[in-house]
């Protein structure tokens, strides 16, 4: 069984987990022009390596950052949002 160490609540498996899309800048939907709210919402990098992805923890509510590597499937670690030891 694949798990995932949540930030909050230890160890667990990878089912009780929903994935919320990638760790990015969003624009301020307020003053940025159509193409750059359209490049925010649309594309996305699609390359294999390390991403920095929101995920929740179904059971607790709790959303934390995970890094993965996408080429290896594997979490390389866990982090409550804003820690400050958090890879940038």
């Amino acid at each position: 069984m694949k798990l995932m160490v949540c930030p909050l609540n230890g160890p667990r498996a990878i089912t009780e987990f929903a994935y919320g899309g990638a760790v990015r800048p969003m624009p301020d939907p307020d003053s940025c022009s159509d193409a750059e709210w359209s490049d925010y919402v649309f594309n996305r990098a699609g390359s294999p390596g390390i991403k920095r992805e929101w995920w929740c923890h179904i059971a607790s509510g709790y959303w934390f950052i995970a890094e993965r590597d996408t080429a290896r499937d594997i979490v390389v670690g866990t982090f409550p949002p804003g820690a400050r030891d958090a890879p940038a």
